[in-house]
């Protein structure tokens, strides 16, 4: 099974951007569906965006779309988020998520099996 660490985050003025990664180690990182999540305070964690074991294929929550990228490179086990257009609503704790199924589900947290420990990114307004 693998184990995540983001890094990237931190303290960002609106219409800014910041770069989030996400390293894997242990098991085949390219056998694992990728996504991210986000959970802002007194909110539920919602989906964010997900990727494809090779990456062609990407899914976006509707409020990020056309602003956040998900990328991987399989070579450096990790994922990334390029998050443009900031927001103040975009506050939030942002988690990787590893996919070990290949669930059609892919916005439920449920079919993640594997999380990291996930941090914060803060939009100021």
């Amino acid at each position: 099974q693998v184990q995540l660490i983001e890094s990237g985050g931190g303290l960002v003025q609106a219409g800014g951007s910041l770069r989030l990664s996400c390293a894997a180690s242990g098991r085949a990182f390219s056998s694992y569906i990728m996504g991210w999540f986000r959970q802002a305070p007194g909110k539920e964690r919602e989906f964010v965006a997900r990727i494809s074991y090779i990456g062609r294929s990407t899914y976006y929550a509707n409020s990020v779309k056309g602003r956040f990228d998900i990328s991987r490179d399989n070579a450096k086990n990790t994922v990334y988020l390029q998050m443009n257009s900031l927001k103040p609503e975009d506050t939030a704790v942002y988690s990787c998520a590893a996919d070990s199924r290949g669930s059609s589900s892919w916005f439920r947290e449920e079919s993640y099996d594997v999380w990291g420990q996930g941090i914060q990114v803060t939009v100021s307004g």
